[in-house]
């Protein structure tokens, strides 16, 4: 079955796709990122029939999915096939980044593959989470200290979120706070503009933004992902544990099933859930695990949702196409991450670090 791969060259077609894609999202989209596959710098690969449709990014000559194909659950092993035999007809290599559970195990049915465990994803019905600020202090205090500053929260629609010069504002502040230039691909951070299914809620202080947070839809499981936090300079301490109960709050009002917090990258509270990666790729990670600090504070956000008391965590993979996850399509998903040359991208954080310190 063959289906339709690339986003079409006109204004009017990437439109339609975009349309077309969202349509899919909002009926089958049920891992954690599937409304993601909408942000800017997707390609999506629709199926013939038109009922399927997979996101990705091309990096290194890999096909780096975000996430799972959207489908009816009924077709996903089919989906997967045709998107896979389009692949291997354009000579392109698959790696499927952020896969769950229901990806996973129809991909062990199929040819030769291997996973990559690359942390877990805690997970809470809102209510659950709700209930987690009234059972600890700890969290009580940090709301109040924010609303002792001045500080509320409260959604914000969609049409008065969009593109804010105080929320733009935050972003900007926010941004220049990281160890890494910008990354795309499943944390992109540009999604101001593209807010029609998106809850976004809005912590002012006077009148002015401080922080925001942006849940994107799980449809169905009934659930969100909180895709961004961020915190402009003028947050006080406590702004995003106010943020995330108020948005737990309203979720909860409106039965939702399903929250998380998105993935703590390397976390090991899922357990042991794949087959050990190769040396030379456990050392890599190693490496990452002992000095990325200076990037990224891998254990300081699992410790920051792990505080918010999980109903569980589960586990999220990179799947490969190959007997064995090699490195290159560890380096093909750099590559989606940075948009541009990993070493390059790696060399301007160091820059950009050594910058900082002065």
């Amino acid at each position: 079955m063959r289906g339709r791969s690339e986003l079409r060259e006109g204004p009017l077609e990437r439109r339609a796709d975009l349309a077309q894609a969202r349509e899919l999202v909002l009926t089958h989209g049920r891992n954690a990122t599937c409304y993601q596959i909408l942000n800017p710098g997707f390609a999506r690969w629709f199926s013939a029939a038109g009922d399927a449709v997979v996101g990705y990014v091309t990096s290194a000559g890999v096909r780096v999915v975000g996430g799972s194909p959207v489908c009816a659950p009924e077709r996903l092993a089919e989906v997967v096939a045709a998107f896979e035999e389009d692949a291997r007809r354009r000579r392109r290599r698959v790696c499927y980044f952020g896969a769950e559970e229901p990806l996973a195990e129809v991909l062990r049915g199929r040819g030769p593959c291997d996973r990559l465990v690359l942390g877990a994803q805690p997970l809470w019905t809102p209510a659950s989470l709700v209930g987690a600020f009234a059972r600890k202090p700890s969290l009580r205090a940090q709301v109040n200290r924010a609303r002792n500053k001045g500080v509320a929260a409260r959604r914000w629609p969609s049409e008065e979120a969009a593109g804010h010069p105080g929320l733009e504002r935050c972003l900007a502040e926010w941004l220049a706070t990281r160890g890494l230039p910008p990354m795309h691909f499943l944390v992109e951070p540009e999604t101001l503009e593209r807010l029609e299914d998106r809850r976004v809620f809005v912590a002012s202080r006077e009148g002015e933004p401080v922080a925001f947070l942006v849940a994107s839809p799980v449809p169905a499981r009934r659930g969100w992902l909180i895709e961004q936090m961020v915190r402009g300079r003028r947050a006080p301490n406590g702004a995003t544990e106010l943020l995330l109960h108020a948005a737990a709050l309203e979720l909860a009002a409106h039965e939702a099933r399903f929250l998380t917090l998105g993935l703590a990258p390397l976390s090991r509270r899922a357990g042991p859930a794949g087959s050990r990666p190769p040396r030379r790729i456990r050392f890599l990670l190693d490496r990452v695990r002992a000095h990325g600090r200076r990037f990224y504070d891998f254990e300081g956000l699992e410790a920051f949702k792990a505080k918010f008391e999980p109903d569980a965590w589960e586990p999220i993979f990179a799947i490969s196409a190959e007997t064995r996850f090699s490195l290159r399509s560890l380096y093909a998903v750099a590559g989606a991450f940075s948009g541009a040359s990993p070493p390059g991208f790696v060399a301007r954080g160091i820059v950009r670090a050594l910058t900082r310190q002065r």
